[in-house]
C-alpha cells in the first residue's frame, strides 16, 4: 500500500461513513413514511464515489445515477440540503421537485442524478464536449451500473468521447444486478470493461469494495484525462448490501456472495486503514464518527422541520416556465415586432440563408454557442443550412457526429447544462424518435427537478412536414408530441423574416427550444432586415388583416392559407390569416381578439387532427370567446395515415388551398 497521510486516510473514513450513515437513516425515515416513493441504497459500493471523488478538482463535474446520495455526498454535498431534498422540502437542493432520484448541486459540479437508467451517459459526455469547445482542462466523471452498460446510450457515448478525445472518465459501478437480473445472465461477457476495446478505450477493471484501489486508478484516468487523451473506462465490482429499492427483500441474491462481500465491506476496511495505517485507536474512530453522527442527526432535524413547498409558488413558477425567457433581448430593429418595418432597409433572402445568418451572428456574438448534428460540418447539411460556418469558425465549434440522436442530442444537453449554448441539428423530425428521452426527460426537466438552479439553453433544430416524395418515415409532422411536454418550447417559423428573429431568440433562451423548419419552405425567398434584430418567442404574426373569419396556420400551411385568403377575398370575405410562429409559448391573446372581432375561426394544420395542436388551440377558443362565436370552429388536418410515397396520394393528405376555400365558404353559407 502507498503511503497515505492519517489526514486523508480519515478524511476517506469520513465520507464512507457519512453515506453508510445518511443511507441508514434515510432507511428508517421511509419505514417511517417520511420519505415517499423510491429510495434506492447505496450501501455496499460507498467506496466508489469516494474514491473517484477525492481524484478530482472543485472545477470538474460528475454524473449521476438513481443510487446517487454517495456521490452527492463525496462531492461535497451539504447533508441538511440532501435531507430536506428527500423528504421533499423548500430547503432541499431542488426545493422538494427532485426527490431521492434527482439530487444535483450545479455548485459543486454535480450536475445530477438520473432516474432514468443510463440517462447521465451522453449527459457527462456533453459536459466534456463543452470543456473541449471551452479549450479548458475539467475533467467529467459519469457514474453508471451494470444495468446501463446494455442501454444504447452506453455504446453511442463511449463511441462520442473516443473520437473528440473527450475528458471523460466512465466510472462502471457493477454492482452485479441491472435490478434483479444478474450480470453474468445479461452479458455473454461479465468482464464489463473489456467492451472499451472495440471503441478504442483505455479501460480497466478495479476492486470497488477498496477506497484507495478505486482513488488510485481514479487518479490515473483522470489525469490521462486532463493530459487530452482520455476516455477512459473503469469498471469497479462491486456489490450492493440488499435489493434494488428498499422495498425490494432481494430474495435472489444468493447468501453465499452476500456474505462474501460483507465480509469485504467498503466502510470495514477503510476503518481498518486508520487503525493500520494511520494509527489510530479505535477511540479514535469513534470520535469521527460520534462527529459524523451529530451533523446527521442536525441534517434529519433540519429536514424534518424545513417547510413544504407552497402549491400555490408551484403553480406560479410552471407557468411562468412557460412564459417567453427573452425579455432580455435587445435589438436595434423589430425586437418583438410582428411584421418587417417597412422603415428598415431589407433584402430578399432564402429561408436557408436566413438561418445561416442566425447561427452565424450568434456565433460571432456569443463564443459558447456552437452548432453539432450529422453532415453540418463539411457538408453544410441536408438542405444547406450550415454552409460556410466550418470555415468561419473551425471544428470545436462546428462538429459532425456520428449517427448517434440519443447521445449527441443528449451531448448537447450537458453541454448546456455546464454553460454552453449549443444548437444541435436532427435532420428530420421524424428521427426525434430516437431522442425521446434526452429531450423530454431530461433536458424539458432539468430546470424544473433542479428547483430552478439549472438550465438547458439549447436549441435543437429539426425539419418536419410533406411534400417531397419522402414517405411515411420522413414527412411526419410531430409538433403536438412537444407541444404536449412541459418545459419545452415550440416554434415553427414561416418566413425568412421570422426564421432568423426566432431562431436568433432560440439561441439566447434559457430554456429548451424545439425549432421545426419545414422541408419545403428552405428555398422561399422574403424581406430580412440588414441590421440586427430579433422576435421575441411567444409573439404571434398577423399575416393578412381581416374582419370576416380568423384562419390560423403554421409552418407549411401559412403560404397555402393566405393563397386561399386571397380567393376568398375575390368572393367578399375579408379573412385574417394569423400565424402564431412559437406554438409555446402561444400568443393565446392575438388569437382570442381575432376571433373576437370575426366571430368564426378555421385552423389550418398539416399533422393529423387527433391530439393535434389545433384542437387545444380550438378548445382554448371555445373556453375563452365562445360567446363571441357566430359559427362553428373548423379544423382543417392532415388525414389520419401514415404519408405516403406516391405524389398524388402524399398530396391528398394534407389540406389543400382549395379544401379551405371551401371550409370557409361552407360556413358563411350555412
Amino acid at each position: 500500500m502507498k503511503a497515505y497521510s492519517a489526514e486523508f486516510l480519515e478524511q476517506l473514513y469520513r465520507t464512507l461513513y457519512t453515506i453508510r450513515l445518511f443511507e441508514t437513516e434515510c432507511i428508517k425515515l421511509y419505514r417511517q413514511g417520511l420519505i415517499i416513493g423510491y429510495f434506492h441504497p447505496y450501501m455496499g459500493e460507498e467506496a466508489i464515489a469516494t474514491g473517484a471523488c477525492a481524484a478530482l478538482r472543485d472545477d470538474d463535474y460528475i454524473v449521476s445515477t438513481h443510487r446517487g446520495h454517495g456521490h452527492c455526498i463525496a462531492r461535497g454535498g451539504k447533508l441538511k440540503k440532501m435531507a430536506a431534498e428527500v423528504l421533499g422540502r423548500e430547503t432541499g437542493y431542488c426545493k422538494g421537485r427532485g426527490g431521492s432520484m434527482h439530487i444535483a448541486d450545479i455548485a459543486t459540479g454535480n450536475i445530477g442524478a438520473n432516474g432514468i437508467v443510463g440517462g447521465g451517459l451522453p449527459i457527462g459526455v456533453g459536459a466534456a464536449m463543452g470543456v473541449r469547445v471551452r479549450g479548458g482542462d475539467q475533467v467529467t466523471v459519469i457514474f453508471f451500473s451494470d444495468g446501463a452498460s446494455n442501454n444504447g446510450v452506453f455504446a453511442e457515448s463511449l463511441n462520442l468521447a473516443a473520437i473528440y478525445d473527450l475528458p471523460v472518465v466512465f466510472m462502471l459501478e457493477n454492482n452485479q444486478y441491472a435490478v434483479t437480473s444478474p450480470v453474468e445472465e445479461m452479458s455473454r461477457v461479465p468482464d464489463l470493461y473489456k467492451r472499451g476495446a472495440g471503441y478504442g478505450v483505455e479501460a480497466h477493471q478495479v476492486d470497488g469494495n477498496d477506497v484507495l484501489a478505486v482513488y488510485e486508478k481514479a487518479c490515473e484516468a483522470v489525469d490521462t484525462c486532463r493530459a487530452g487523451k482520455g476516455p477512459v473506462l473503469l469498471e469497479a465490482r462491486t456489490y450492493r448490501h440488499g435489493g434494488h429499492h428498499v422495498n425490494d427483500p432481494g430474495a435472489y441474491m444468493p447468501k453465499e456472495r452476500l456474505e462474501y462481500y460483507l465480509a469485504r465491506d467498503p466502510v470495514k476496511r477503510a476503518r481498518s486503514n486508520l487503525l493500520e495505517h494511520a494509527r489510530y485507536t479505535d477511540a479514535d474512530i469513534e470520535a469521527v464518527e460520534q462527529d459524523i453522527t451529530r451533523q446527521m442527526e442536525e441534517a434529519i432535524e433540519f429536514g424534518k422541520n424545513s417547510a413544504q413547498p407552497s402549491v400555490g409558488a408551484f403553480i406560479e413558477e410552471v407557468a411562468a416556465g412557460r412564459v417567453c425567457t427573452a425579455h432580455h433581448l435587445h435589438s436595434p430593429v423589430c425586437d418583438a415586432h410582428p411584421t418587417v418595418n417597412i422603415d428598415v432597409e431589407t433584402r430578399e433572402i432564402m429561408v436557408r440563408e436566413a438561418l445561416n445568418e442566425a447561427m452565424r451572428e450568434e456565433m460571432l456574438r456569443d463564443e459558447r454557442v456552437f452548432v453539432m448534428g450529422e453532415g453540418i460540418a463539411q457538408r453544410g447539411g441536408s438542405y444547406k443550412v450550415t454552409v460556410g460556418l466550418l470555415d468561419e469558425f473551425g471544428p470545436k465549434r462546428v462538429i459532425d457526429t456520428p449517427i448517434s440522436e440519443a447521445s449527441f442530442t443528449g451531448m448537447g444537453v450537458g453541454a448546456a447544462i455546464t454553460g454552453m449554448r449549443p444548437v444541435v441539428e436532427i435532420l428530420f423530425i421524424d428521427f426525434s424518435s430516437l431522442i425521446i428521452d434526452q429531450i423530454v426527460n431530461q433536458a424539458a426537466k432539468y430546470r424544473f427537478m433542479s428547483g430552478g438552479r439549472g438550465r438547458v439553453p439549447m436549441v435543437l433544430r429539426t425539419q418536419g412536414g410533406s411534400g417531397n416524395g419522402l414517405a411515411a418515415q420522413h414527412s411526419q409532422s410531430l409538433e403536438a408530441w412537444y407541444y404536449h411536454v412541459p418545459g419545452l418550447k415550440v416554434v415553427m417559423p414561416s418566413t425568412a423574416y421570422d426564421a432568423k428573429g426566432l431562431l436568433k431568440s432560440a439561441i439566447r433562451d434559457e430554456d429548451p427550444v424545439m425549432f421545426i423548419e419545414h422541408k419545403l419552405l428552405y428555398m422561399e425567398k422574403g424581406p430580412v432586415p440588414n441590421k440586427d434584430y430579433t422576435i421575441e418567442l411567444g409573439v404571434g404574426d398577423i399575416k393578412r388583416p381581416g374582419s370576416d373569419v380568423t384562419l390560423i396556420a403554421w409552418s407549411g400551411m401559412v403560404k397555402r392559407t393566405l393563397a386561399a385568403a386571397e380567393e376568398l377575398a375575390a368572393q367578399g370575405i375579408d379573412a385574417e390569416v394569423i400565424d402564431p410562429r412559437t406554438l409555446v409559448p402561444l400568443d393565446k391573446e392575438m388569437i382570442l381578439e381575432s376571433v373576437r372581432k370575426t366571430e368564426r375561426l378555421v385552423i389550418v394544420q398539416e399533422a393529423v387532427r387527433r391530439g393535434g395542436v389545433a384542437s387545444d388551440i380550438a378548445s382554448i377558443v371555445q373556453e375563452e370567446a365562445f360567446d363571441y362565436l357566430d359559427a362553428p370552429i373548423r379544423i382543417l388536418a392532415g388525414k389520419n395515415t401514415p404519408i405516403p410515397f406516391n405524389v398524388n396520394l402524399e398530396k391528398a393528405c394534407v389540406p389543400r388551398q382549395e379544401e379551405i376555400v371551401g371550409a370557409v365558404t361552407e360556413m358563411f353559407n350555412a
